[in-house]
């Protein structure tokens, strides 16, 4: 299986200001970019914070890549994975509205507001032994068992610092945006504990794309 990350980010490495407001500091460019990365995946994995924060979920909507998707046997949209430890998700979210196919990935505590209810087709529970937290290889197997050749993940940073401890992403496209909006209390891509620069994950640039002034970049991550 691989795992793609796709994000944006400010000249200064921000991804949203010091309100957490959501993002308005990428192009149309970088719209359809992330729809077509989303648009090639079996599933896409998204934080419930990140989903918190929006509502909702990204949607392929280009009718040349529905049509592409059902010509590879891929639903016309991928189903969208909502990993939350705690389970805690609000119900009234638009996104349970949207015409996806909805799993959750939690422990078995946080999995206990969710039965007996059709919200989710999947719950994927895989802890760790404590039951704290989830178990990313668990989830690897996991999802190699269900046939998941390309995930993608969307955000937000600290499950992405899970993810990059865990040697769980292979892949990074980041689309470098014309804004600064500084602020020590200003999300970064990666939050979490932070890494050592012996344990730091190493990045090899694939390519560079220049489209006026945004940088579209796509690394190999070294695990």
């Amino acid at each position: 299986m691989q795992t793609t990350l796709v994000l944006a980010m400010t000249a200064d490495g921000k991804i949203s200001d010091t309100t957490k407001s959501p993002p308005k500091f990428s192009s149309e460019r970088d719209s359809a970019h992330l729809e077509a990365q989303i648009a090639r995946s079996d599933l896409i994995l998204v934080g419930s914070g990140t989903l918190g924060d929006g509502g909702s979920v990204v949607l392929v909507q280009k009718p040349e890549l529905i049509h592409a998707r059902i010509e590879r046997g891929q639903p016309s949209q991928p189903p969208q994975l909502i990993a939350s430890r705690s389970g805690k998700i609000d119900a009234e979210l638009p996104f349970f509205s949207q015409p996806i196919d909805r799993w959750l990935l939690t422990t078995t505590e946080g999995a206990k507001d969710w039965q007996n209810r059709d919200s989710f087709s999947k719950v994927l529970i895989c802890e760790t032994a404590d039951g704290r937290d989830i178990d990313w290889q668990a989830v690897k197997s996991k999802l190699t068992q269900l046939n998941i050749e390309h995930l993608c993940f969307l955000g937000g940073s600290e499950l992405a610092a899970s993810l990059f401890a865990a040697n769980f992403i292979d892949e990074l496209w980041l689309t470098v945006c014309p804004t600064i909006y500084g602020g020590s209390d200003a999300p970064s891509p990666v939050s979490g504990a932070g890494f050592t620069p012996e344990t730091a994950p190493k990045l090899r640039l694939l390519s560079v794309d220049r489209v006026e002034q945004e940088l579209f970049l796509h690394y190999q991550v070294h695990n």
